[in-house]
């Protein structure tokens, strides 16, 4: 970092417990320094049991505090629909994670869950007990989140292949790139357009979310 003038901002990504004042000041030979804290749910339970992070809200908002204190920013990733959450419950999260953390963060990064090899949430998906989430609910929960007046971006990392967040096919480059869209100017239009020439396979989204608590009647407890 030190002897970089042309640096503008530093992103650097970290866990709460890495975070103090004295880190803070060795990275702040940069002006703009952001810190970006996967905290991917503001809700304990599904962190702990359905993610596995290893860290509580109070940790995050601890060191979140921390680094406003000390001048810099913080950006939080959020993840959408982890395992053992169907597609309703995993937008109302994301929407409600973004509220709570409204006053420590200056951008939201919505994830959008997909299955990497060898991992837990492969096996649960080869067995299909696992899908990624719809494009159409990453649409919601963005739009969601955007109406509380916070910023919000988000990497469709995936988007149109089995293994991560898609729709039916056919729509899901459009989708895709309306999202991006979206990031660079935080129009909500962008996205509210998308209903306009929505594709079939909505129905088919719509009707699960309407259907969720027959399906889904409460959350996995172990």
């Amino acid at each position: 970092v030190y002897g970089r003038e042309g640096i503008k901002k530093l992103i650097v990504e970290t866990r709460p417990e890495f975070v103090s004042p004295e880190k803070i000041e060795d990275l702040q030979a940069v002006e703009n320094l952001e810190l970006a804290i996967g905290l991917e749910t503001a809700d304990d339970f599904i962190r702990s049991s359905y993610i596995n992070k290893g860290f509580l809200f109070d940790d995050y908002k601890k060191a979140a505090e921390i680094a406003m204190d000390c001048g810099s920013l913080v950006k939080t990733y959020l993840l959408l629909k982890p395992p053992f959450i169907s597609e309703k419950r995993a937008i109302e999260d994301v929407i409600k994670s973004a509220v709570r953390i409204a006053t420590y963060s200056s951008t939201i990064s919505l994830n959008l869950c997909n299955v990497q090899k060898h991992t837990p949430l492969e096996a649960l998906w080869r067995r299909q007990y696992y899908r990624p989430p719809w494009l159409w609910s990453a649409i919601e929960a963005i739009k969601g989140i955007a109406r509380q007046k916070l910023v919000v971006i988000s990497d469709p990392v995936g988007a149109g292949h089995e293994r991560g967040p898609h729709n039916c096919g056919q729509c899901d480059p459009r989708i895709k790139a309306a999202i991006r869209s979206f990031n660079r100017t935080q129009d909500l239009r962008v996205l509210e357009e998308l209903n306009e020439v929505a594709c079939s396979c909505r129905e088919v989204w719509q009707v699960l979310i309407n259907y969720d608590d027959f399906l889904y009647p409460e959350f996995i407890d172990f």
